[in-house]
């Protein structure tokens, strides 16, 4: 999200919208830069040939006829729950494909979540509505259109439950055709059941925005507290997924506490400590490095598909008593200063940061870390955004096939002892 964007809501989106007293401005409001990438042929070729075209136009028709700001709620968290369902029926075969464009592709949800925060960001009820409630009804619909806010896991012991976290596309500046792996494979894999030898494991996923502001803001640690908390339904195993290097997955050993300043989507840069949100739980004083507890070597042991998957142990730190960063390819050394993790000083490594900083601060002691896809790549005849095609068979099968290797890789986490 922008600055512009006041995301107010730090307690899991759970509370009721109040009526203010402040009127709605008439004035025109600016699309974010991630919406204003919305009106290009791509984007709108992607929609019309998945028939997400028409998401954000009925999801306009809705407000037009709200007549409240608690039905403004009501009407913002179905129309947003609806699309991640939607969303993740397309990819998993149910219901009508609305096109020819693949069901896998992870793409009609990202454009049609912009679609749908763009029509409420210049929606202008006929009753009192404040920035900062219209700033809480656009949390409200990130959440639920995200799978943010129904992580159903199951009780019991019969069960393991594992969530699965993936990322909007990303670059777009460059490419406005790119597809996130990590994205689809998490619609891929929300609801499904896994058997493994050692039971049945139950996933459930979200997806993330690639914005700077959202993670400072806490969108990671309000997701995952109320399933890394104890309980029936307590996680028993977690893997954040992110795009990372060509041609091989990679088990991140070790996170670290920097963001190093690369733009995100909102074409917003960020160069410090990582940021703790207030209100939730967190060690003090905050680590500079965070480690997996995925089963690194089980997974990089497996045949789990045809894309080599490596045990990355490298960062980069300003050792104790230096001011130079240094690569370090065997981990961080005692008293550094963390520059980047095993996956970088970017969002995936941030996730991966936060995710399990939070594991550590309330105690979670299961399989946890960081899993980086492949770079999905379009046909070699279809590389030049400017003239290329929105999709090849090369393309469709190389998401397919990182899909598949990522669910490969989560069977084995899933068949971890508890």
């Amino acid at each position: 999200m922008t600055p512009i964007r006041a995301l107010l809501a730090l307690t899991l989106a759970a509370l009721p919208l109040a009526l203010t007293t402040t009127p709605a401005t008439a004035r025109d409001r600016t699309p974010t830069a991630e919406e204003q990438r919305l009106d290009r042929a791509a984007p709108q070729e992607i929609l019309r040939r998945s028939g997400f075209d028409e998401v954000a136009p009925d999801f306009a028709r809705d407000l037009a006829g709200v007549r409240s700001a608690a039905e403004a709620e009501r009407v913002v968290r179905r129309d947003g729950g609806r699309l991640w369902r939607r969303a993740v029926d397309r990819v998993q075969g149910r219901g009508p494909a609305g096109g020819d464009l693949s069901r896998d592709d992870d793409r009609p949800l990202y454009w049609a979540r912009l679609g749908m925060t763009r029509a409420l960001g210049e929606w202008r009820p006929g009753f009192p509505l404040s920035e900062a409630r219209r700033a809480e009804l656009l949390t409200a619909l990130e959440r639920g259109s995200r799978g943010q806010d129904s992580l159903d896991l199951p009780a019991g012991k019969h069960i393991k439950r594992i969530v699965v976290t993936g990322f909007d596309p990303f670059q777009l500046d460059a490419d406005v055709r790119r597809s996130n792996p990590s994205g689809a494979a998490a619609l891929a894999l929300d609801g499904m059941t896994l058997r493994t030898p050692q039971g049945p494991a139950r996933v459930e996923t979200a997806v993330f925005p690639v914005r700077w502001a959202d993670f400072a803001d806490g969108t990671v640690e309000h997701t995952l507290l109320p399933v890394f908390r104890p309980g029936p339904r307590r996680v028993d195993a977690f893997m954040t997924v992110s795009q990372g290097r060509v041609g091989r997955f990679d088990v991140e050993r070790t996170n670290g506490a920097w963001r190093g300043g690369y733009p995100d989507n909102a074409n917003v840069s960020r160069t410090e400590t990582v940021p703790v949100p207030a209100g939730v739980p967190t060690p003090r004083p905050q680590p500079q490095w965070t480690t997996t507890t995925l089963p690194y070597a089980a997974i990089v042991a497996a045949n789990t598909g045809p894309f080599p998957v490596r045990d990355n142990t490298g960062v980069t730190e300003i050792p104790a008593g230096a001011t130079t960063p240094v690569v370090r390819p065997d981990g961080p050394t005692p008293g550094s200063t963390a520059r980047a993790g095993g996956g970088g000083d970017y969002l995936s490594n941030e996730i991966a940061y936060r995710a399990t900083l939070l594991r550590d601060a309330v105690g979670l002691k299961v399989p946890g870390g960081h899993l980086h896809t492949p770079v999905l790549q379009f046909g070699p005849d279809n590389t030049d955004p400017a003239t290329g095609r929105i999709t090849d068979p090369d393309f469709v099968r190389n998401r397919q096939t990182i899909t598949a290797q990522v669910r490969a890789v989560l069977t084995v986490v899933a068949a971890t002892p508890r």
